[in-house]
């Protein structure tokens, strides 16, 4: 009976899909064996400084952007397609770690980097690509759910292992042989297991536009460029929740006489936004499912402004400091399970089949944007003492209006764009 139970809640998916999903939480927990441990690694036992530090992992978002334009435009194209695309950036990602677990210097840690972010950029388009092309529909969605619920078991697993193993050896460079090693395990699930999944262009897709080069396609696509623009908009949130609430619970939240939460309360608290994270993916997913892709995201949307709120009060309340915190973090772990699998959803949806890959690295490409504008921002506002920093949540907030009015309006179009695909077909 349990096994009946399990097996209905469980998506029906193509078995390829769950491949790809095993594949990519081996990736992700060998990501996540270095993820929090680098930085310690290049200035305790290196030698660097930290702004060195920052220099050499910052510069794989530089590599990243390029790696997503050429991920992009291989995916499309009939030479590389899906499939050898992400075997490329399995073996440059492993490269790029080997590189770091023998680096000595400076020179040595932005030549990894520069690697692994061309690795990276070069990863996301066709993994994300595969699961659209494999699915269809209302599975699609459940699919998306799946490979993000495998990313975030993998990094989870990753950080603990990764944090054991620091603690037993001390051998901080037998975690990026190990990152090494998963990327190579990845290269071999797709190249024994998953087949090419690309399809040449047809006659819907192959009229006057598509005569075109993908990216000035994709760029012409107004659709796809206010999605865009929100998409950067719910990418820069995540990115606060990751570097800039963990520094506003240390140091600007009053607790009792002393200042802030300990560094204790501060993992117990995003331990359980993960496990959140995790546990709800899936069936968010389906309790969404009636709703159209923009109209799920007004509702992430919703759940962001109503998460900062509580984060912001949480500096601001003399008393319940916890609760407020809980409540926060439980709002945005909604949040960001709702967000991502219908954001790549929609993104498949605006996409000519024959240029998904292409309209994948957009999507790609507003994280590495958000990302980029996120962590100095909210840098900034903490910089500006206690009143910027219970404010800049507030004002997060008060954003979520305008990404819900971008979402109405782009409502507004898809169903404009339905109708003359209906009438024009």
């Amino acid at each position: 009976m349990p096994k009946l139970q399990l097996s209905s809640w469980l998506p029906r998916l193509p078995p390829q899909v769950w491949i790809l999903a095993a594949g990519r939480f081996l990736s992700q927990s060998g990501t996540g064996f270095t993820l929090f441990y680098a930085p310690i690694f290049f200035v305790d036992r290196v030698g660097l400084s930290a702004t060195a530090v920052g220099i050499g992992l910052g510069s794989g978002s530089v590599s990243g952007i390029f790696g997503r334009i050429l991920g992009g435009s291989f995916c499309d194209s009939k030479f590389w397609g899906r499939r050898r695309t992400l075997l490329l950036a399995a073996i440059i990602s492993a490269a790029a770690s080997f590189v770091l677990a023998a680096t000595n210097d400076f020179a040595g840690l932005v030549a990894g980097n520069l690697l692994m972010g061309l690795g990276v950029g070069l990863y996301w388009p066709p993994t994300e690509t595969m699961v659209a092309d494999l699915t269809e529909g209302e599975q699609r969605q459940e699919a998306f759910a799946l490979t993000r619920l495998a990313d975030n078991l993998g990094l989870q697993v990753g950080i603990i292992l990764g944090g054991l193993l620091i603690e037993l050896t001390g051998n901080y460079r037998s975690l990026f042989i190990i990152d090494g090693i998963s990327f190579l395990v990845l290269f071999a699930v797709v190249a024994i297991a998953i087949g090419e999944t690309y399809k040449p262009a047809n006659s819907a897709d192959t009229g006057k536009k598509n005569l075109k080069n993908g990216w000035i396609v994709a760029l012409s696509d107004r659709s796809l460029l206010v999605y865009a623009l929100v998409n950067t908009l719910f990418t820069l949130y995540i990115s606060q929740i990751q570097t800039t609430m963990p520094l506003y619970f240390s140091k600007f939240v009053a607790v009792g006489t002393g200042k802030g939460f300990s560094t204790g309360t501060i993992t117990v608290l995003f331990a359980f936004s993960t496990f959140l994270t995790v546990a709800l993916q899936l069936p968010v997913v389906k309790a969404l499912r009636p709703f159209s892709h923009p109209k799920a995201l007004m509702i992430s949307a919703l759940l962001w402004g109503m998460g900062f709120i509580a984060i912001g009060l949480t500096g601001m309340a003399a008393t319940g400091n916890l609760f407020l915190a809980v409540l926060g973090l439980s709002f945005l772990s909604l949040a960001t399970v709702a967000y991502t699998p219908f954001a790549s959803a929609l993104v498949v949806d605006l996409a000519p089949e024959s240029l998904r890959g292409v309209y994948l690295a957009v999507n790609s490409q507003c994280w590495a944007i958000g990302y980029l504008i996120g962590p100095p921002l909210g840098g900034l506002a903490l910089d500006g003492g206690k009143w910027a920093a219970d404010n800049f949540w507030l004002g997060l907030a008060l954003s979520v209006g305008a990404a819900i009015f971008i979402l109405q309006k782009l409502d507004r179009m898809l169903k404009k764009r339905t109708e003359v695909l209906t009438t024009n077909p």
